[in-house]
């Protein structure tokens, strides 16, 4: 089977040193095609500078929205912690022990960076807790910085966290028998454990559905209702229908003996 062969740039096919390159009304429709390209980029840029200057403007309108909502929310007892529970992949990092302290948080808040795509930061406020002294932890994202190594690749840092004595979740975490804790897929780290590490920040599934789904929205997840209902068990299952099955068996075998009984 035969394939298409390979086209010549344009640089190229201009100078006219190639005798396999297009002829000259292919060459003047690769020249518009060109041209009608760099339009398009043009506009796609255009594009995406108004996107910007629109989601600043709105960010700056949903801001009043969202602190509205954080000082209702604060008359709600454990509504972040429950929301964090509720949600199928960011209850997949909690640990037990760390659910209770969690009780504490009474205020979760995103702000993405003026610009918005250099970067934005998670701040948690908490309560006095039995566990650490700070009030407020706060996790950054910095998009093309130049705090990374490279400056091309994200970079991301977190508030060191000030364990009272005894309490450090990381370490008891760390030597806790995995038996012992919530089942979780492999790839994910606990909470604290997520929130301090900061290596590789460009895969960071945690943060993003914390700062695009869990933070717009968190109400539908606050009022996820407890209607699953555990599926009975298939052993179970099998064992009535054998009962059934068996109690059919002594039934008929009962009106044929009596019917046995009256012939004789």
């Amino acid at each position: 089977m035969s394939s298409v062969p390979k086209r010549q740039k344009l640089d190229a096919a201009a100078d006219g040193n190639t005798s396999a390159g297009p002829n000259e009304e292919e060459s003047d429709a690769l020249e518009q095609i060109d041209a009608c390209q760099n339009e398009i980029d043009a506009l796609n840029e255009k594009a995406s500078e108004e996107i910007l200057k629109v989601e600043q403007k709105y960010n700056k309108l949903r801001k009043p929205c969202y602190e509205k909502r954080s000082e209702l929310v604060k008359r709600i007892p454990n509504f972040w912690v429950t929301s964090f529970i509720n949600h199928p992949q960011v209850s997949g990092i909690l640990d037990e022990e760390e659910e209770e302290c969690l009780h504490a948080l009474n205020k979760l808040e995103v702000e993405e960076f003026e610009d918005i795509k250099s970067g934005y930061r998670i701040n948690f406020h908490f309560d006095e807790n039995p566990y650490f002294e700070n009030k407020i932890l706060t996790k950054e994202f910095h998009l093309n910085s130049a705090a990374s190594e490279n400056g091309d690749w994200p970079a991301s840092t977190s508030t060191p966290i000030e364990w009272k004595e005894g309490k450090n979740l990381l370490k008891q975490l760390l030597t806790k028998p995995y038996t012992n804790k919530k089942k979780r897929n492999s790839d994910y780290k606990t909470f604290f454990d997520w929130f301090s590490d900061n290596a590789d920040p460009v895969n960071d599934e945690i943060a993003e559905l914390i700062k695009d789904d869990l933070w717009p929205n968190p109400l539908q997840y606050y009022l996820v209702p407890d209607i699953e209902v555990e599926p009975e068990d298939e052993d179970e299952l099998d064992d009535n229908e054998e009962e059934a099955f068996e109690d059919d068996d002594g039934e008929d075998e009962g009106d044929e003996d009596l019917e046995d009984e009256d012939v004789k």
